[in-house]
């Protein structure tokens, strides 16, 4: 799969487990991503994509303009939710 700004990930180590977040950028093994709310687009998270898992959704351009923007488009793909807080 391609690396494209906009794709929608899910993290699958660190303390953002199981979160979902969008690529703002990729170099490399790296890839720089979002979620609006924990990360930023002010401070985005640069994580290795062995720890992350792509899905099929890729967010148009318009919704990666703000944070707001952001958490909106995650959570109308029911990607907002993420599975912190259980034990």
């Amino acid at each position: 799969m391609e690396w494209v700004r906009g794709l929608v990930v899910r993290a699958a180590a660190g303390r953002d487990r199981g979160g979902f977040f969008t690529v703002l950028g990729a170099e490399g093994n790296f890839a720089l991503i979002c979620d609006g709310k924990r990360r930023s687009l002010s401070r985005p998270k640069r994580k290795n994509r062995k720890h992350l898992f792509p899905t099929a959704a890729v967010l148009d351009e318009a919704s990666l303009q703000t944070d707001r923007e952001i958490r909106k488009a995650l959570s109308a793909l029911g990607a907002g939710r993420s599975n912190e807080g259980g034990f």
